[in-house]
């Protein structure tokens, strides 16, 4: 059901590997771009000097304006720079179409409603596979790519606490509008708009391509203690557009899933709730399987009603 024509030779599948390695470039050459554009504005925009600029970017967090700035550089050069790849790509390179009067025709405020509480069920339901996952031990001769795994996540976890450490209303409308609404924009764009219908044709299977973008998306946040929770929600999100044939829902599950995660953040920084980022410890089943049923029977009513709406999709997930 997704929408991607396209006359290029290049996004043939029999160019599969040639046109992979052309993303890969211009993707990796306009989010550098993006971030280095960012990085040379911060000295100006928030009156950091070079000597506490560099400081920040290997990890010194103590200095002032330091959040907005890192904010300001995710936001514009991740989340709008996933965007602009996408649509460079998209538009110049394999010329293709995405149909967006489609796409938007297919919204309506029933449905995304209903992908909102899908979304929440599945939030739910992470909760299990975060703990699950964080349980992950590597045999004793992989020792040394375990140690190196939990220091990646360690650093990774105080950047991420940094980032949302929201100290007034300001700064959470921020977080909200660039880990929230411009990654799931950016990233719906890029891992679902683009990568899922090519892989997608050159597996020749919908659900091959589902997860194995829902994999991608996952590896490249190179966060292997919440890899198979990130997973789930790649895949989410990619049967969402599957389903539906519009990238409006996923965009709105993922930014909905973001903002909501930072708002939960901020109210418990602020004492207002008990909501800790870094928990892994326990899990509340009751919890996980009732989002879990949540999750299937929303699932199973969205599918039908765009079953009978946009014509017969793929088989069952």
């Amino acid at each position: 059901m997704e929408i991607y024509e396209t006359q290029s030779e290049i996004a043939k599948r029999k160019n599969w590997l040639l046109s992979l390695v052309v993303i890969v470039l211009v993707t990796f050459g306009v989010l550098v771009l993006f971030q280095g554009f960012a990085v040379a504005l911060i000295p100006s925009l928030f009156k950091i000097s070079i000597e506490d600029l560099l400081g920040l970017i290997n990890g010194n967090y103590d200095v002032p304006n330091g959040r907005m700035a890192m904010l300001f550089v995710q936001g514009l050069g991740s989340g709008l720079g996933f965007w602009v790849a996408s649509w460079v790509i998209i538009r110049f390179i394999e010329k293709a179409d995405l149909h967006w009067e489609i796409q938007n025709s297919r919204v309506t405020t029933k449905y995304l409603g209903l992908i909102l509480g899908m979304t929440l069920g599945g939030m739910f339901f992470n909760g299990l596979l975060v703990y699950w996952n964080s349980q992950l031990v590597l045999p004793e001769s992989l020792s040394g790519l375990e140690n190196w795994m939990k220091e990646m996540e360690t650093q990774l976890m105080e950047l991420t606490k940094f980032l949302t450490d929201f100290q007034s209303v300001p700064e959470l409308l921020t977080g909200i509008l660039v880990i929230g609404i411009f990654a799931g924009i950016g990233e719906e764009m890029f891992f679902r708009g683009l990568i899922q219908p090519k892989m997608k044709n050159y597996f020749k299977s919908a659900h091959w391509g589902i997860w194995i973008t829902a994999i991608i998306f996952s590896a490249i946040h190179v966060q292997f203690y919440g890899f198979l929770p990130r997973v789930f929600l790649g895949a989410l999100f990619g049967y969402m557009y599957h389903y539906s044939g519009s990238l409006i829902y996923p965009i709105v599950a993922h930014a909905f899933n973001n903002s909501l995660t930072v708002l939960l953040v901020y109210l418990s920084n602020q004492g207002q709730i008990d909501f800790d980022l870094e928990s892994t410890d326990t899990v509340s089943y009751p919890a996980a399987l009732f989002g879990l049923l949540v999750l299937i029977l929303g699932f199973l009513y969205f599918k039908k009603a765009n079953q009978s709406q946009h014509g017969k999709l793929d088989q069952g997930i």
